[in-house]
């Protein structure tokens, strides 16, 4: 497998409603539509990425084309935001009009989880097996589909820095919850104000925030933008709030069912699942496959370091792909 190509990687955008509120897919790779009804040449195998909490597909960009190409461009690989991150083209609202309630919360953390559900069930047909790779929040989530849905084909879940345990009690979690939970009405208005300022300044801003990192990842400027948006803001602190009250107990029966399909990721200086969790969690389970991050790595691996998270990954997962 290589890690790059220097042909163009055909990259789809969209813009859906899914379970009634505003969704981003990104889909990389020539196959737009993997419902049953499509044609016969439909591909064995989508890897679809859940993300983390900012749930903006935009952060992702990069990595699925790198994980594209050093996927040989066999296999589609999609990314979903989470319902409400996004914000909506112009003349799209962040929920649907219409009558019809789809789901309740669905900016919620549960919301979301049944969001990514439906996304599947949808928009990918039952016969194509799934690897699901996961982002912090976003390995809660999977592990949650799993558990819901059982019927469906999963042959991988890669969970990268997961946060599947004890979030508000990591060193990131002390810290901010308090803010997520008590005082995240304050933060509307400074966000509101910003949102008037010109796309230009705001680059700038994010730029300026991003000053102490050596490389950034250019698509990652932009996608920070949507964090000037008010809804936006408010859905991803809502359901960050809920993070921090919900994700307590690390789901080890789940875990437990379905570990030869698992792969952890976690990080040596993580402050959202600290290394003692990676302890814990291989010290329960010495037969799974959970790895330590040995090349220093942040959580919000996104930011700058998406084409080597992505050459690890297709190594990873090298035997899988040779028995299909």
């Amino acid at each position: 497998m290589r890690s790059g190509s220097e042909e163009p990687v055909p990259l789809h955008e969209e813009f859906i409603y899914c379970c009634g509120a505003a969704t981003h897919v990104l889909k990389c790779g020539p196959w737009k539509d993997l419902s049953k009804d499509e044609s016969k040449n439909l591909p064995r195998l989508l890897f679809m990425i859940i993300p983390g909490n900012p749930g903006l597909a935009g952060y992702y960009r990069t990595f699925i084309q790198a994980l594209y190409c050093g996927l040989n461009q066999q296999y589609p690989v999609w990314v979903v935001s989470h319902a409400g991150h996004c914000k909506p083209p112009s003349g799209m609202e962040m929920i649907e009009d219409t009558d019809i309630k789809e789901l309740e919360d669905v900016f919620g953390l549960n919301g979301q989880v049944e969001h990514k559900l439906n996304f599947l069930k949808k928009n990918v047909s039952k016969d194509i097996k799934l690897v699901l790779i996961a982002h912090s929040i976003g390995c809660y989530i999977t592990l949650e589909m799993m558990k819901r849905a059982s019927e469906l084909q999963v042959l991988r879940s890669v969970l990268l820095f997961p946060t599947i345990e004890r979030m508000a009690q990591s060193p990131q979690g002390k810290l901010m919850t308090p803010l997520l939970c008590k005082l995240r009405y304050a933060l509307y208005m400074p966000v509101y104000l910003l949102s008037f300022l010109p796309e230009g300044v705001k680059a700038s801003l994010v730029r300026f925030a991003l000053r102490g990192m050596k490389t950034c990842d250019e698509s990652s400027i932009t996608t920070s933008i949507n964090l000037f948006s008010v809804d936006c803001i408010a859905n991803i602190l809502y359901m960050a709030s809920q993070e921090m009250m919900k994700v307590v107990e690390r789901d080890s029966t789940t875990i437990k069912q379905n570990l030869k399909k698992l792969i952890f990721y976690y990080g040596t200086g993580d402050s959202w699942c600290p290394q003692h969790y990676y302890d814990e969690i291989k010290m329960d389970f010495p037969d799974g496959d959970i790895r330590l991050c040995e090349k220093g790595l942040r959580h919000a691996f996104v930011l700058d370091a998406s084409n080597e998270m992505a050459a690890m990954i297709t190594d990873w997962l090298q035997d899988d792909l040779t028995k299909l």
